[in-house]
């Protein structure tokens, strides 16, 4: 099974998963290798990280018996980075967010500044630039 997108990125499928391209289906396959000989574990699929919270916007509003009431209504929603993939590394004992690109669009660049600011004492950030 296979489709492009706007970059034209094959769609690929492996173990019923489809991936956006055939870079991100090959590195899976060697993950999922590297996982099976034990120098990864814990290897998970598109992990959300939340960049940027939800924000509200409060009114109030004054009741009968003189008590205030906050009203919150959601102005901007949450910004997320989506990881390709996240695994503990066995040997240098760290977690490890991967992303596979092809194409670095601006968006992902903010979006990878935002996650490095934000999560790099939990993780190491590891970006494969890759064309098939």
């Amino acid at each position: 099974m296979s489709s492009y997108n706007k970059y034209r990125n094959r769609k690929t499928e492996i173990d019923g998963i489809l991936f956006d391209s055939k870079s991100e289906a090959r590195r899976y396959s060697e993950l999922k290798l590297t996982e099976k000989c034990g120098i990864i574990k814990d290897l998970k699929l598109q992990v959300a990280f939340e960049i940027v919270p939800n924000q509200y916007i409060s009114t109030f509003e004054i009741k009968k018996n003189g008590n205030i009431k906050e009203n919150k209504k959601l102005d901007e929603r949450k910004v997320e980075y989506i990881a390709d993939f996240v695994y503990y590394d066995n040997e240098l004992k760290i977690n490890v967010v991967e992303d596979v690109k092809g194409m670095k669009t601006k968006e992902y660049i903010i979006k990878r500044k935002l996650f490095k600011y934000l999560y790099s004492k939990e993780y190491s950030f590891k970006e494969i630039v890759w064309k098939v």
